[in-house]
C-alpha cells in the first residue's frame, strides 16, 4: 500500500513538471530563425554603393520558397524558377531549370534571376523578413513573409 502511494506521488510530480514545461513553452515560444517552407516575396533591392533602393512593383510575382532538402522554387514574374541553395560558408543560390517566357519590357525577372545567382550571404532580418546580399554586400535584396508554403 505504501509503495502505491509513493508511485502515485511520483507520477503526479512527473505530470506536473510536464504540464509546467508545456505551459512555459506556450507562453514563451522560441522565435524561429528558419527560412524554409515560407513564401518569401521580393520587396526591394538596394545598391549599397549608391544607396539607391528600387522597390519591386508587384512582390507577389517575385517569390522564393526554400525547402528543407536544399532546393527551392519560386516565381520570377511570368516564369517559374527552381534550383538549389546552401547556407554553408555563407549563402549561395544556384538557379536551375526555369521557364523562359518574355514577361515584358518592365519586368524585373532577369534582374531577379541574376541577383539570385550572385548571392553570397543571407538570412532572417530580425524583423520577420529575410534579406539576401551579393558579394561584399554590393546589392541587398529584401523579402517579406508571404505566408506558409502549401
Amino acid at each position: 500500500m505504501r509503495i502505491n502511494k509513493i508511485i502515485a506521488v511520483l507520477l503526479i510530480g512527473i505530470v506536473s513538471v510536464m504540464l509546467l514545461a508545456a505551459c512555459r513553452s506556450a507562453a514563451n515560444p522560441t522565435p524561429s530563425n528558419t527560412i524554409t517552407d515560407i513564401v518569401w516575396r521580393w520587396e526591394s533591392v538596394t545598391d549599397q554603393s549608391t544607396n539607391v533602393k528600387t522597390v519591386v512593383p508587384d512582390p507577389k510575382n517575385y517569390t522564393i520558397t526554400f525547402n528543407t532538402d536544399g532546393t527551392f522554387e519560386g516565381k520570377a514574374d511570368c516564369n517559374n524558377i527552381s534550383g538549389t541553395y546552401t547556407q554553408t560558408n555563407g549563402f549561395s543560390i544556384t538557379v536551375g531549370p526555369s521557364t523562359l517566357a518574355y514577361c515584358g519590357d518592365t519586368s524585373m525577372d532577369q534582374q531577379y534571376i541574376s541577383l539570385l545567382n550572385s548571392i553570397a550571404a543571407g538570412g532572417p532580418d530580425g524583423a520577420g523578413g529575410f534579406a539576401l546580399e551579393t558579394a561584399g554586400g554590393a546589392q541587398r535584396m529584401e523579402f517579406s513573409n508571404g505566408g506558409a508554403a502549401k
